[in-house]
């Protein structure tokens, strides 16, 4: 049973305001509706096994699978699979992650590449300084490591 499925039981026994005031000291429930780091976590790591088995699949501009992709197609459709909603370009899909820096990203997280303040791609962190993306027309879904340092992190909420 997850924290969640708790807050009903535990507010009727502790009262509200003691399982609110545990909640914003850091204690495992959360308030309704808010996701935890760890689901965050579930979530991106399915996404990322999703995104792995399109392996292969053809880049498509425009396309959002199931068999073709391009790179914001790819994680739309991967994220989807898993419940979470997207929107449909890398640049629309950066503004509605958290941002997360280097040192906090975790596989599952979007990498988004940017010129200056324009996200022109984005892919999957599968870990080890790797993405998983559909890189550009002639190419397939791959598994590739990141070769600039002119990327953001994000997490689907």
């Amino acid at each position: 049973m997850t924290a969640l499925n708790r807050v009903p039981s535990l507010l009727t026994r502790a009262g509200t305001a003691s399982a609110l005031t545990l909640a914003a000291v850091g204690g495992t429930i959360v308030a309704p509706g808010l996701v935890s780091e760890a689901e965050a976590a579930t979530h991106g790591t399915k996404a990322l096994k999703i995104a792995a088995s399109k392996k292969g699949s053809p880049y498509g501009y425009g396309a959002v699978g199931p068999h073709r992709f391009d790179c914001s197609g790819l994680t739309l459709y991967s994220y989807k699979r898993v419940g979470k909603k997207l929107p449909r370009t890398a640049a629309q899909q950066y503004n509605k992650t958290r941002h997360v820096s280097k040192a906090n990203r975790t596989r599952g997280d979007l990498v988004f590449f940017h010129s200056g303040r324009n996200v022109y791609h984005v892919g999957i962190y599968a870990g080890k300084n790797k993405i998983w993306h559909a890189p550009k027309r002639g190419t397939v879904v791959r598994l590739e490591k990141i070769w600039t340092n002119s990327v953001w992190y994000g997490r689907v909420r």
